[in-house]
């Protein structure tokens, strides 16, 4: 690791971020906001605007744009406006994958609901109501067991990273 101040790398840090973002594409990501994902959280900042962006992965404003709305809708990156200009910086957070996480449990709840619902029309004795009702036991120890993982990581994250 870089010590602070240290000259970065453009190149390597290009390829960690092509790599970085296939690995997030290959979980399910679309590509361009993995891309941009992992430039803002190589960034030492942890800023970029969109023209720093456009620039350093070679992409359109358009391009840009749409990554930074699918990962803002996905509590991954936030926008901010710089003081005095009608500029805009994306930030990610150094709590990002935790509030992913935690605002995944309004999805887990949906389908949840969903599934009671499915068991209650279909009757809980029948081939489909019981599959259905596992289904629905298994996101309910998901969502126990999330909760439970998140406390833990807010005082593992606290002894080892401090508050910030």
């Amino acid at each position: 690791m870089a010590e602070p101040g240290a000259a970065r790398d453009d190149e390597a840090v290009s390829k960690f971020v092509e790599r970085f973002a296939a690995q997030l594409v290959e979980a399910g990501m679309q590509r361009m906001p993995a891309r941009v994902f992992a430039a803002l959280l190589s960034s030492d900042s942890g800023t970029l605007t969109s023209a720093e962006l456009g620039e350093q992965l070679r992409i359109s404003p358009a391009a840009v744009s749409g990554a930074v709305r699918y990962l803002a809708q996905q509590h991954m990156v936030s926008r901010e406006r710089e003081p005095g200009s009608r500029r805009e910086r994306y930030r990610v957070h150094s709590n990002q994958w935790y509030e992913a996480l935690t605002n995944r449990e309004a999805v887990l709840k949906g389908w949840e609901r969903a599934l009671r619902e499915g068991v209650d029309s279909l009757g809980g004795g029948s081939p489909a109501g019981r599959r259905l009702a596992e289904t629905l036991a298994f996101f309910e120890f998901v969502d126990g067991e999330v909760a439970a993982m998140m406390d833990r990581w807010r005082v593992h994250r606290e002894r080892h990273f401090g508050d910030g």
